[in-house]
């Protein structure tokens, strides 16, 4: 690959097969594949695409070599502010042996503990990471620290790196307050809500059996959404339940997790804007059931793939290994699963400039060493990812 680089536009041409997500450029499909494909970048944007032999003239080449561009994965659901380690709970899973070592409780015990320039170099270095993979959006959320004080300084620091934010001071019932989740409800409600509101995009809650119920979670997403915040919801991962329903009553932009669904459930999501995040990794390090992906697709809901990222139940950063289990154990195609996530995980942030790569979008893409995007899936656990723009600025 032979590069240029000076001031102005970039052209990146000789691209084997480009994935736009406009089903009115190239295939037609939902993807919008173009084949011999250019990508024209104009400061942080996208300028033109099309057939390379038709691209204009520009001040600066850039030589795909004949692989493939796809546009930078969005991430929109991950929990990066933590502090500790939680490997001997995975090993004794994976092992078949008894682990109570307490769960999500040990990481808030250990993130209180650390200190904010620690925090802040985890969240770093996990960003780093996932973008050395081609995510170029990451959402984060709070919900380790669980008091006022540690969920607004998580807030703080995740705000520092992302503009994705997402207030989660509803993740569990703490210790300290496991003899009265009223008056848990309550300072999440209130004085914790007021301190973290200005560092957050998003509220969610994990409304699960074990965590808080549907009338739980209903008077914390209306708080969120009184003080500016829209909602997300942790839903149906571990049981059926009302998060989904409770998710599209408050139009939520995502309801997370969806692996255990009833019809009314696949049609209420497929009746309305939220969308269904599907988060593999979490399925793969517990060795739970997969979602239905096939399901919810075929009834016509709008399904984002993301990676969960978090110590203890799916400690990966990787979209592209989301995406190949996504094709090999939830019924999803190679064209679906890298549409979902892209253009699934912008639309699960109700984000239009991101996810896609048409003229006025963010230059936010990645350079497979692969002919196409389908390798993501037919060559798992491989490093495809050789270059990645974001904001029209090459930093990977």
């Amino acid at each position: 690959m032979t590069t240029t680089t000076t001031a102005g536009t970039t052209a990146l041409t000789n691209i084997a097969s480009l994935v736009t997500n406009d089903p009115s450029l190239g295939d037609g499909t939902p993807i919008g594949l173009i084949q011999d494909a250019a990508v024209v970048i104009d400061g942080d944007r996208v300028v033109w695409v099309g057939e390379s032999s038709k691209a204009p003239a520009t001040d600066n080449a850039v030589d795909a070599g004949g692989r493939a561009v796809i546009p930078g994965f969005v991430d929109s659901h991950s929990h990066l502010v933590f502090a500790g380690d939680r490997t001997q709970e995975f090993n004794a899973r994976m092992s078949g042996r008894a682990y109570s070592a307490g769960g999500i409780r040990t990481t808030v015990a250990a993130t209180r503990a650390a200190t904010d320039t620690e925090l802040s170099a985890n969240v770093a270095r996990y960003l780093a990471e996932a973008l050395r993979q081609g995510t170029t959006t990451q959402e984060t959320k709070s919900g380790y620290g669980l008091t006022v004080e540690d969920e607004a300084r998580a807030l703080r620091i995740a705000r520092a790196h992302t503009d994705e934010v997402t207030y989660l001071g509803a993740h569990i019932v703490p210790p300290d307050h496991a003899g009265d989740p009223a008056a848990y409800v309550a300072l999440v409600t209130g004085e914790m809500l007021d301190a973290c509101a200005p560092y957050a995009r998003w509220i969610d809650v994990f409304c699960e059996k074990g965590a808080f119920d549907g009338d739980q979670a209903r008077a914390i997403l209306t708080a969120g959404a009184a003080k500016g915040l829209h909602p997300r919801v942790h839903a149906n991962q571990l049981s059926y339940g009302p998060g989904v329903q409770l998710a599209v009553e408050l139009d939520a932009a995502s309801a997370d997790h969806c692996t255990h669904l009833t019809d009314a459930d696949v049609d209420a999501l497929a009746h309305s804007a939220t969308v269904a995040t599907l988060l593999p990794g979490a399925e793969f390090s517990t060795r739970a059931v997969w979602p239905d992906a096939r399901r919810l697709l075929d009834a016509g809901a709008t399904v984002a793939l993301s990676t969960d990222c978090n110590p203890g139940s799916s400690f990966t950063s990787s979209m592209p290994f989301c995406v190949a289990l996504a094709v090999r154990d939830m019924g999803m195609t190679p064209d679906e699963a890298v549409w979902s996530a892209t253009a699934g995980g912008a639309a699960a942030l109700r984000r239009q400039d991101i996810g896609r790569l048409t003229p006025g979008a963010r230059a936010d893409l990645a350079l497979l060493d692969a002919p196409s995007h389908v390798h993501l899936a037919y060559r798992p656990g491989v490093p495809l990812v050789t270059a990645v723009w974001r904001a029209g600025e090459r930093v990977h």
